[in-house]
């Protein structure tokens, strides 16, 4: 019979999904979780230039390298599709590096989780519209989805308190199975990317 293994140690949690640029190294025992360090930089165009440097810092911040992790956790959304690329594209390449395991979560989730009671929590999708899930005691049970602010069901709702962007020990936390391998990590788009291909555009043009 197999003996179920948890991933315990260091874990390096980064997300991209939202103007923050996160980047935090977290202790993990179980439901033990301590926040070693953490680099956030609120900067919507500098997912690509900061994530990397704030990565990198939170790791001295931490006294350790990259060796001494155990895991990898990213946020996948849903966000805009640049961003996204940036956050996830680098959890993998550090993964496929270090030979870890990489563990994607809803960005949401580590908002939601964050907080008790019934809870709406919802980010900047541009487009005036806004992405959004809703929460009871840190569990999801609506969502996600995009829509324009006035059209989110119960959106007279308490709004998500700070922190309004997720964390690194959100993020660790919204994890829900550590004993299993991870799954292939896929972006929460949500929508189409606004680049269209060029029979796409000649098609919207007839």
């Amino acid at each position: 019979m197999a003996v179920e293994r948890t991933v315990n140690g260091l874990i390096l949690a980064i997300d991209t999904a939202t103007p923050a640029v996160t980047a935090g190294v977290v202790r993990r025992h179980d439901d033990t979780i301590e926040v070693l360090a953490e680099r956030v930089t609120l900067d919507a165009r500098a997912h690509a230039e900061q994530l990397t440097p704030n990565a990198v810092a939170a790791l001295a911040d931490a006294g350790v390298g990259v060796d001494d992790l155990d895991a990898v956790v990213v946020g996948c959304g849903p966000g805009p599709f640049t961003g996204l690329r940036v956050g996830m594209a680098t959890a993998a390449a550090y993964g496929h590096a270090l030979g870890l395991p990489v563990y994607g979560v809803c960005s949401l989730d580590a908002i939601g989780i964050m907080a008790g009671g019934r809870l709406l929590v919802v980010t900047d999708a541009r487009r005036r519209e806004v992405y959004w899930a809703r929460y009871r005691d840190g569990v999801r049970v609506e969502g996600p989805a995009v829509a324009a602010p006035a059209d989110v069901p119960g959106a007279g709702e308490a709004l998500a308190q700070p922190p309004l962007y997720p964390t690194a020990e959100g993020l660790v936390r919204a994890v829900a199975d550590w004993t299993s391998p991870p799954a292939p990590l896929v972006p929460l788009y949500l929508r189409r990317p606004d680049a269209k291909t060029l029979a796409e555009r000649e098609a919207a043009a007839r």
